[in-house]
């Protein structure tokens, strides 16, 4: 049963690795780009560490895992902060949902369709 548990946390994180691939590669710009690897970053690291650490269970190793997943919660967010701070700096040009629907041809605004509008 154990080794279920972390067999399925570790493919949870695998999941998890793939998502922030699809994330990083499809998001317009760096500040989303940029949450997609920290945040989900964060979590398939600490779904594999707390995966390993049930697997092997001894004491050791099961605090060497909370330690790991602990400091990556202190400092993912703030290397994910300074990424986007950097950006901000040198100019980054940052998306628009308006430049998208621009570029479309479609009629630019919130998206939403207004009584009396067809959709």
């Amino acid at each position: 049963m154990i080794d279920l548990i972390a067999a399925a946390l570790v493919f949870l994180g695998g999941i998890f690795a793939l998502v922030a691939r699809l994330g990083i590669l499809r998001l317009p710009d760096v500040l989303l780009r940029m949450r997609s690897s920290t945040k989900v970053g964060t979590l398939r690291c600490g779904l594999i560490i707390a995966g390993v650490a049930v697997h092997f269970g001894d004491g050791a190793v099961v605090l060497r895992g909370i330690a790991i997943i602990v400091f990556l919660l202190l400092t993912a967010p703030i290397a994910g902060h300074m990424i986007g701070r950097a950006a901000l700096r040198t100019g980054v040009k940052l998306w628009s949902p308006d430049e998208d629907v621009a570029a479309s041809g479609e009629k630019a605004g919130s998206g939403r369709v207004e009584a009396g509008e067809n959709p």
